[in-house]
């Protein structure tokens, strides 16, 4: 017989259940932590497939080698002292019976989870729009061992490309792609660009002039969200240092190492890197709740409607911008704004206050676009060059959480500053497999 446990509430105490791990997640769970978690007769409960809140603005920095994966996450059990966690998988929700079902451990164990109040704050997926061969065969940079991988990989490739005799084989091992020019595809660009440059003069066999770095986007102009002028000004940056940027284009498949595009080529690359796209939770598509988009829609009061003590945040919910009319924009920013507001809800329905809507204005946002180069936009005032990304920088390292991750940022950044990046290259044995298959696909495409 297999092992249901499950939370009862036979204390009567209210519960308080939150799923997800990341900004929205953690952060309404660290507002609940400071008031409701004190109370006796209430149980907050945090659950999250990973034990440590990852600081994604900071993902691109790991896959250049700036920084190390540890500098960007802080473990959920150390930031939180009265709400409880559960590392565990979400399977489904049953709305009706105030349930949710998860999956725990290597075996894996079924946890079933009562609830009186539910945050969804599940975030999002990465979307390969069922394009052939893209899902399977490309890099995404959505998580920690995705940044931890794509940068082992680059490393990976020089040291193959660097006794390959054949110029067409090398010159395909060194091409790497960028689906996608939002801030993620944008900000990987640059990293991968500075990080294969760098490393290139430690391999005299390869000419500069024969690493090839491609960013593909569908608009005329990269990074919309920040306005035309800042787009165009990253653009012609990242040109200016040798990226061939591909407007006006998408990417319709990945077979073969060929990334083929909609104006009818195709670019020869061992490595396609997916940042074209995201999608919410499978686990919120099952749910009969009205959404846009994927999304689930919520009031202004960030509750669900029709479903009494559903409450949803982050980029899993659709959630009212007064000023635009539409949705908010699926930002850090935001996530972390409703989460501090749901829980503020959540305590004032319990006290049989009134809730109070949600209003936020977007503050700024900001790129960096690699080179100590970046773009920002910060309440409505536009910056550039070195200023901007020493501006993302201080920004994101005032909002890393902890003390201690905070001093570990500034100090790898201040080293990074005098010494060159370090290059040693950590490969699993599937790494290994996949970079194997990769030389033997180029090399008898290439004999063809």
């Amino acid at each position: 017989m297999p092992f249901h446990p499950q939370l009862h509430n036979m204390n009567n105490k209210t519960k308080i259940l939150i799923l997800g791990g990341g900004f929205g997640g953690v952060y309404t769970a660290l507002r609940l932590d400071k008031t409701l978690a004190r109370r006796a007769d209430v149980e907050v409960t945090l659950v999250s497939s990973d034990n440590f809140l990852l600081f994604t603005p900071m993902l691109h920095e790991v896959a250049s080698g700036d920084l190390n994966p540890s500098d960007i996450v802080n473990p959920i059990r150390r930031m939180l002292k009265r709400v409880q966690f559960v590392q565990a998988d979400v399977r489904s929700i049953d709305l009706a019976a105030k349930r949710v079902h998860c999956t725990r451990g290597l075996r894996p164990v079924s946890l079933d989870l009562d609830y009186d109040h539910l945050v969804l704050a599940l975030g999002s997926e990465t979307n390969f729009f069922g394009l052939q061969g893209v899902a399977e065969n490309a890099v995404t940079l959505k998580t920690l061992g995705d940044a931890a991988l794509l940068r082992a990989r680059i490393l990976a490739i020089l040291e193959m490309a660097s006794p390959e005799p054949d110029a067409a084989v090398r010159k395909r091992i060194l091409t790497f792609v960028v689906a996608g020019a939002g801030f993620a595809g944008v900000e990987t660009i640059g990293a991968i660009n500075d990080l294969v440059h760098e490393a290139l003069r430690y391999y005299p066999q390869l000419a500069p002039q024969e690493a090839r770095v491609v960013l593909i986007h569908p608009g005329e102009v990269v990074l919309p969200e920040l306005g035309e002028p800042l787009g165009r000004y990253a653009q012609q940056k990242l040109a200016g240092r040798g990226v061939e940027i591909r407007p006006g284009t998408k990417v319709t498949s990945y077979i073969d190492s060929l990334v083929a595009v909609s104006s009818g080529e195709a670019v020869p690359a061992a490595t396609l890197v997916w940042t074209a796209g995201v999608t919410p939770n499978p686990v919120i598509a099952q749910l009969p709740c009205k959404k846009e988009k994927g999304r689930i829609m919520v009031d202004e009061f960030l509750q669900v409607p029709g479903f009494p003590g559903l409450w949803a945040i982050g980029d899993c919910a659709a959630v009212p911008d007064t000023n635009t009319g539409g949705p908010q924009p699926p930002t850090a920013q935001h996530a972390l704004r409703q989460a501090r507001h749901a829980a503020k809800n959540i305590e004032t329905v319990l006290a049989g206050r009134q809730k109070k809507p949600f209003r936020f204005s977007t503050i700024g946002q900001l790129a960096s676009i690699g080179h100590r180069h970046g773009v920002a936009n910060i309440l409505g005032m536009n910056f550039s060059g070195f200023a901007a990304w020493l501006l993302w920088r201080c920004v994101y390292l005032l909002k890393l959480p902890r003390l201690a991750k905070k001093t570990r940022v500034a100090l790898s950044w201040s080293l990074e500053m005098i010494f060159s990046k370090d290059l040693e290259q950590m490969l699993t044995l599937r790494d290994v497999e996949l970079i194997s298959r990769i030389a033997t696909s180029l090399r008898s495409d290439v004999a063809k």
